[in-house]
């Protein structure tokens, strides 16, 4: 296989972006919710800290929905009659993503339960 240049690998990680954010609804939710935790995070004054935990919370979700999504694909695209494996490995992958926003949700709260006590 050929070398591929920065630009044309750029080009393509945007255009899995593009393809997830386009026909993926739930990264989408997911996106709306990141975008009004980072509104709440603006609002409340979280330390550096605690937004880049924040950040790194919200990029884990979105990456753990993306990978989910390259499972189903290429699942779709290799099994064409049902299968009890292929059906197992996508729980598996959508298990990861509620992992993920598990622990985004917990994050979450020890981050800002104290900013809002704080302001009540």
């Amino acid at each position: 296989m050929a070398k591929r240049s920065f630009n044309e690998s750029m080009n393509d990680a945007l255009s899995g972006i593009k393809h997830c954010l386009l026909t993926q609804r739930n990264i989408r939710i997911h996106l709306v919710a990141a975008v009004l935790v980072l509104l709440a995070s603006w609002l409340l004054g979280l330390s550096r800290l605690e937004l880049a935990v924040v950040v790194f919370a919200i990029a884990l979700v979105l990456t753990a929905e993306m990978f989910n999504t390259a499972v189903e694909e290429t699942i779709d695209l290799y099994v064409k009659t049902y299968s009890t494996a292929a059906r197992l490995a996508k729980h598996v992958a959508a298990g990861a993503v509620l992992t993920a926003a598990i622990c985004a949700v917990v994050i979450g709260l020890l981050i800002f339960v104290p900013h809002l006590y704080a302001l009540f």
